[in-house]
């Protein structure tokens, strides 16, 4: 079971280190977009036109602006970030829950109703993974493209479908482990998230 687990934490951490690259690079996209609009629009001024004319047209004729397809990239890249995050969302029991009543339950209540929330996490992923996949297909066959960039729109469908799968692993495991955390009656990963060898 170690071997296991240290191989879905591997796979939920290298997914979410990805996810938080591409997060990263869109952050910094972003801002130098930004950056390029604001430098555009203060070239494009009338007192940097009368003052600087010939600096204004040379800093111009760089492609001084906004980077484009920026919202574009930015779509898809987010996307695929969030699908990078829910391994490990699904692994450390990172996700949103309301506590107030399961608090007053036993454990063994807390452990079968932790197995079914898993049952009905894995199902839900299943399914958001199955349909990306499908859509991935269709986008395929369309050859449907993003408006600017002329991106084909089924590159974003794919790595989010990628990482959607990895998300099904990692829901699947967790299934798994609640099965034989009820079966023990004694917890392995719990509430908290990591294992308890």
């Amino acid at each position: 079971m170690k071997v296991m687990h240290r191989f879905i934490s591997t796979l939920a951490r290298g997914m979410a280190l990805l996810g938080g690259t591409v997060l990263a690079a869109l952050v910094i996209m972003t801002c130098l977009s930004i950056l390029g609009r604001q430098a555009n629009t203060l070239m494009h001024m009338d007192l940097v036109q009368s003052l600087a004319p010939g600096f204004a047209e040379w800093a111009l004729g760089t492609g001084l602006g906004p980077i484009f397809g920026d919202y574009e990239i930015t779509e898809m890249g987010m996307a695929f970030a969030l699908f990078c995050f829910l391994p490990l969302c699904q692994l450390t029991v990172g996700h949103a829950r309301v506590d107030v009543f399961t608090s007053f339950l036993s454990a063994r209540s807390n452990r079968i109703l932790r197995f079914l929330t898993e049952i009905a996490l894995a199902v839900a992923l299943v399914l958001i993974a199955w349909r990306l996949q499908v859509a991935t297909e269709a986008r395929m066959s369309t050859g449907q493209t993003t408006y600017l960039l002329e991106w084909p729109v089924w590159w974003a469908y794919a790595a989010s479908s990628v990482a959607a799968w990895a998300g099904v692993v990692v829901a699947v495991y967790m299934v798994w482990v609640r099965t034989v955390e009820v079966a023990r009656g004694q917890d392995i990963i719990g509430d908290g998230g990591e294992a308890e060898h």
